[in-house]
C-alpha cells in the first residue's frame, strides 16, 4: 500500500512538470520536430531616437525571451577602403555608448540566444550632392579581391572583439525597377512594348556579380569556421534572386537565409497607386512575383533547404495619402494616391507607420468620436487569409484627411508564422523589434507581433 501511494505521488508530479513545460513560453523545447528560428533584427538607430521612438536596452529585453537569433544592425563598408566599420561609433563602439559590446552581454542572461551582426540591409546609404553619381560600392567590393579580403578580415574583427556570434550579410544589391499593375488591354499592350524595347536592367553585370558574390561568402566561411561562429544571408526586399544568388552554391556556406518578402508596394516606389506591401499568395491582376510564396517557392525549387529559410515578416505599415480621386471603397490597388502621408509622430519616417502607429489609427476607446484629421480608419480584413489586411479613410470634400495603409498585426504574423510549420521551413524574420509595440501601448502586451508568431512557431 505504501509503495502504491509513493507510485501516484511520482506520477503526479511528473505530470503537473510535463505540464507546466508545455504551457511555459519556453516550453517549445519539448516539442516534437525541431525548434523554429525567430531571428529578430534591431535597428540601433532606434536608440538615439527621441520620445516613443526611443528604444534602450531596457525595452529590448522583453523581446530577447522569444527570439532564437538576434541581428544587431548595422554596420557598413568603407568606400576607399572596403573595410566593415561602425556606421555610428560614437553609439556602437567602446569609446562612445558601447552599445555592441551592452547587446551581445545580454547572452549572459539569455544563453538560448545569439547575437549576429548585420552589415548593409539597405541603411548604408551615401547621401550628399554626389551620392547619387556614386557606383554602388557593394558592387564594386565583389569585383575587387583585395577589397573582398579587407572586408572579411575587418567584419571579423569586429565580430570577435565585441563578442558576436557571427555575420548577417544583409548585400545591397541593385533594385527591380518599381512594376505596374496591369490588366486587361494594359497587359497586352506591356507584352507588345516588351518586345521593341526590352526589359529594364537591374545590373548588366549581374553574372558575374553572382560568382563573386558566392566567392566572398565561401571565403567569409573559411573565415569564421574555426571559430564556429554563424554566416547568414538576408536577402532584401525587391532585389532580384535570380540575379544575384546562386542559391545552391551559396547554401553550402550559410547556416540560413532571411528573405525579406515584403514592400513589394511602398510609397517612395510607387508614389500614385497604393496595393499590399505584403501578401501571402498571388492576388489578381497583380504581378505573380509580389507575394511571400512565389518567393518562397523560388528558393525552394533552386535547391534551398527548407530548413535554412526564414520568412521575413516587416511590424509596420506602408500608407498614402488618398485624394478626392482615388475612390470611396479603399478596395486595393488604390489608384491616384500621393506617397504624402502624414508621417508617424513616433518614427516620424516618411511612408512608414510602425505597429503601435497603426493600431492608433485604428478604431479605439480615444478615437471613437473624433472626426476630421483624428477620425479612425476603417480597418478591413482578409477572412481568406491570403492578401493581409489594410485599413482606410476617405478623403474629405476638400481632399484632406485621406489616408490608405496596408500593414502587418498580430494575426497576419501568426498567419504567416502558420505558412512556415505548414511548408516545415526554417522560421520567420522579423523585421524589426523597434517597430513593433514594445512599449505595450495598444493592447498592453509588449512585442504583440512577436509574442504572436512565437506562440503560433511553438503550438
Amino acid at each position: 500500500m505504501r509503495y502504491s501511494v509513493v507510485f501516484s505521488l511520482l506520477l503526479l508530479i511528473l505530470g503537473l512538470s510535463w505540464a507546466q513545460n508545455k504551457g511555459s513560453p519556453t516550453g517549445s523545447t519539448t516539442s516534437i520536430g525541431p525548434q523554429k528560428h525567430l531571428v529578430c533584427y534591431y535597428d540601433s538607430s532606434s536608440f538615439v531616437k527621441e520620445g516613443l521612438g526611443k528604444m534602450v536596452i531596457d525595452d529590448l529585453e522583453p523581446a530577447l525571451q522569444f527570439c532564437t537569433y538576434l541581428v544587431y544592425g548595422y554596420a557598413g563598408i568603407e568606400r576607399d577602403s572596403y573595410k566593415a566599420v561602425s556606421m555610428n561609433q560614437n553609439l556602437d563602439l567602446d569609446l562612445g555608448k558601447g552599445l555592441y559590446r551592452s547587446v551581445t552581454r545580454l547572452k549572459r542572461k539569455y544563453p538560448h540566444l545569439k547575437v549576429l551582426l548585420s552589415v548593409g540591409g539597405d541603411k548604408d546609404i551615401e547621401t550628399g550632392e554626389d551620392a547619387k553619381d556614386l557606383p554602388n560600392k557593394y558592387l564594386e567590393l565583389l569585383e575587387n579581391p583585395t577589397g573582398r579580403m579587407r572586408f572579411i578580415n575587418t567584419a571579423y574583427a569586429l565580430v570577435k572583439t565585441y563578442g558576436f556570434d557571427g555575420l548577417d550579410v544583409a548585400w545591397q544589391f541593385n533594385k527591380n525597377k518599381p512594376k505596374k499593375v496591369h490588366s486587361g488591354l494594359g497587359s497586352l499592350w506591356k507584352g507588345f512594348k516588351k518586345t521593341f524595347t526590352g526589359d529594364y536592367i537591374v545590373d548588366e553585370n549581374a553574372e558575374t556579380h553572382k560568382e563573386q558574390y558566392t566567392a566572398l561568402m565561401r571565403e567569409l566561411k573559411n573565415e569564421f569556421r574555426p571559430e564556429n561562429l554563424l554566416l547568414s544571408a538576408t536577402v532584401l526586399p525587391n532585389v532580384n534572386s535570380s540575379l544575384f544568388y546562386d542559391v545552391p552554391s551559396v547554401m553550402n556556406y550559410v547556416d540560413f537565409v532571411n528573405l525579406a518578402a515584403f514592400d513589394f508596394y511602398t510609397p517612395e516606389r510607387n508614389p500614385e497607386l497604393a496595393d499590399l506591401p505584403a501578401p501571402l499568395y498571388p492576388l489578381p491582376d497583380r504581378n505573380p512575383e509580389f507575394n511571400v510564396d512565389y518567393q518562397v517557392q523560388y528558393w525552394l525549387r533552386q535547391g534551398c533547404p527548407a530548413n535554412k529559410l526564414n520568412v521575413g515578416v516587416p511590424t509596420y505599415g506602408r500608407p498614402w495619402k488618398m485624394t478626392d480621386d482615388s475612390g470611396l471603397t479603399g478596395v486595393p490597388p488604390v489608384p491616384k494616391v500621393e506617397n504624402e502621408a502624414p508621417q508617424g509622430p513616433n518614427t516620424l519616417i516618411p511612408g512608414l507607420y510602425s505597429w503601435q502607429e497603426v493600431c492608433s489609427l485604428l478604431p479605439n476607446t480615444n478615437n471613437m468620436y473624433s472626426k476630421g484629421a483624428d477620425a479612425p480608419l476603417a480597418k478591413v480584413l482578409d477572412p481568406q487569409k491570403k492578401s493581409g489586411v489594410y485599413a482606410y479613410r476617405v478623403a474629405d470634400k476638400k481632399g484632406k484627411n485621406g489616408i490608405w495603409v496596408g500593414y502587418e498585426d498580430p494575426d497576419t504574423g501568426a498567419e504567416k508564422a502558420g505558412y512556415v510549420k505548414t511548408l516545415n521551413l526554417g522560421g520567420i524574420a522579423l523585421y524589426d523589434l523597434s517597430f513593433d509595440d514594445f512599449r505595450g501601448l495598444c493592447t498592453g502586451d509588449k512585442y504583440p507581433i512577436l509574442r504572436a508568431i512565437k506562440y503560433r512557431l511553438v503550438n
